[in-house]
């Protein structure tokens, strides 16, 4: 009698999110499919590849494959995006990535990325589990070379995004089909326009700035850029999140981070303190504690963000004003210069953007809705 052998096989099926999706400004994009991993006793490995081809607008437009495993724990246990070995080339190709998971599994994700302006064709994914025998055994993948067309900026069976739980929609890209590919009639195909450079990661003098005014402006940027990339696709009940009855709430540290601006702004530029008025608007999330808690809650992190890119924007406007000898100039009555102050703004953005952090991995897990089966082969 022939040999029967059990093999466990993870099912992919369409990332149903109810959630609607977050509309954000970005040069990147993702899409992907999610499967479970739970069930996972042992170490297996994996390998998701797929056909693409790119056509670069720049030299900084790319594609990827990616693939990230969640563990039980909340932590990553794999993750690769290609971005060592970004899809540049024009023809169709086929790229691989490949990796381990072991029981500490929750979920695998995996999918295609593009970056900045360009048209990025993506076709036939193919995800593959070693079985019970050690050998690779294929997994279904819906959808898997795009024969049902996207439609109104959404591909059947797969999801915008990198999660499942903070779906997202990045209006700078677009989905549609082409009539070409590796496997059928279609192949998906992303393009991105109007994307403007990302230069927050470049540090140093830039035009319209004295050299060290430059300088200080890029770093400011950059931290801020963080702070928003950190927490702009929180939902308002994990804005509201605490910790416990002595931690401060996300939007309240993002309230603090641009009360703190806001006076040196006026220390700064004015030469004073906060005056009543400026007292009554910032003081409470200056201050932070019991009473920044109660009053900052019940607003999305739009709101707040809002706050902190308009006191940014003044920041800016009054740099452009001043040159590298104000900088140098030292506090009336204190052992620092303008220099240090905002030294300082950029010290405790970075010291509340660890915190901020922090808070996110302690957040509730999101529910993820979206059903999830287990397969056997026999």
């Amino acid at each position: 009698m022939k040999k029967i052998i059990i093999t466990t096989v993870i099912a992919i099926i369409a990332s149903h999110v109810y959630a609607q999706p977050k509309e954000i400004s970005r040069n990147w994009t993702s899409f992907f499919q999610s499967a479970d991993a739970s069930f996972l006793k042992k170490k297996v490995k994996f390998k998701v590849s797929a056909s693409a081809r790119v056509i670069t607008a720049d030299s900084t437009s790319s594609a990827g494959i990616w693939v990230r495993v969640d563990n039980k724990n909340g932590e990553v246990g794999f993750f690769e995006n290609m971005s060592a070995r970004p899809i540049r080339a024009a023809e169709w190709r086929t790229y691989i990535v490949e990796g381990e998971m072991d029981a500490n599994a929750d979920k695998i994700y995996f999918g295609g990325l593009c970056q900045n302006n360009g048209k990025f064709y993506f076709d036939n994914f193919e995800f593959f589990v070693q079985n019970d025998a050690g050998k690779f055994q294929k997994a279904p993948v819906k959808n898997a070379s795009f024969e049902s067309q996207p439609a109104k900026n959404v591909i059947p069976d797969w999801s915008e995004g990198t999660n499942a739980t903070t779906p997202v929609r990045v209006k700078e890209f677009t989905y549609t089909a082409a009539p070409e590919g590796t496997q059928g009639k279609y192949s998906l195909l992303v393009e991105g326009k109007g994307i403007q450079r990302d230069t927050t990661y470049l540090i140093g003098p830039v035009k319209g700035f004295t050299p060290q005014i430059g300088t200080l402006v890029t770093m400011l940027n950059n931290l801020s850029s963080r702070v928003e990339n950190a927490v702009k696709l929180l939902n308002q009940e994990e804005t509201d999140y605490l910790m416990d009855d002595k931690a401060n709430r996300i939007g309240a540290l993002v309230m603090h981070l641009a009360a703190a601006e806001a006076y040196y702004q006026v220390y700064t530029f004015e030469n004073r303190e906060f005056n009543e008025e400026e007292k009554k608007k910032w003081q409470v999330a200056l201050d932070l504690g019991e009473e920044a808690r109660e009053q900052f809650k019940g607003h999305d992190i739009d709101y707040y963000l809002a706050i902190y890119r308009e006191v940014r924007k003044k920041t800016i406007e009054e740099l452009q004003k001043r040159n590298d000898a104000w900088l140098a100039q030292e506090r009336p009555g204190a052992d620092i210069n303008n220099h240090f102050c905002w030294f300082h703004v950029m010290e405790h953005q970075s010291s509340h953007l660890g915190q901020i952090l922090l808070m996110k991995k302690r957040l509730p897990k999101r529910e993820e809705k979206q059903q999830i089966k287990v397969e056997r082969d026999q």
